[in-house]
């Protein structure tokens, strides 16, 4: 129980805590990301997956590793900007929409309907290689969520320029 005179517990890293359960993780986000490029899934496009999945879940630390990643990537910041409504705008293509809504709704299964919906939409644009390597790009960064948000990993500024 924490005393509120002296603040909450420390929060125990489970990454630290758990290293081979982590290097686990990690060694399966590496073959997802080799199954994503197998597949031809843009880096792009795949970075939009786990900022819509980690924007979903609340995961400041994701949020902060992957919009680094995206911007490296190419993205701009116009489409960061938005992602959060992007059923909203007009400046995602059609399978990157697909891609999102399938994130969605890996990221939230329990509405049988919206899940149906976002699996008929990414058939209509994705191979059977590129649909299964969007599921499991949400599934891995809804693993890592999980992992920094109850490790209550720290964003920190970046340095000044």
């Amino acid at each position: 129980m924490s005393d509120t005179a002296t603040g909450p517990e420390p929060r125990v890293f489970v990454d630290k805590q758990s290293p081979k359960a982590y290097h686990a993780l990690v060694q399966t986000s590496d073959a997802v990301r080799t199954t994503a490029a197998d597949a031809g899934l843009d880096r792009i496009l795949v970075e939009l997956v786990n900022l819509r999945v980690s924007q979903i879940n609340g995961c400041a630390y994701c949020l902060h590793v992957h919009t680094r990643a995206a911007l490296r990537a190419g993205e701009t910041t116009q489409r960061l900007g938005v992602l959060a409504a992007w059923r909203d705008t007009e400046v995602f293509t059609e399978r990157e929409r697909a891609a999102l809504a399938l994130a969605e709704a890996t990221t939230a299964p329990a509405d049988g309907a919206a899940q149906d919906a976002a699996y008929a939409q990414a058939r209509a644009v994705f191979t059977d290689d590129e649909l299964s390597a969007v599921v499991w790009v949400a599934i891995t960064i809804n693993a890592f969520n999980r992992v920094s948000i109850l490790s209550k990993h720290p964003v920190r500024p970046n340095p000044a320029p």
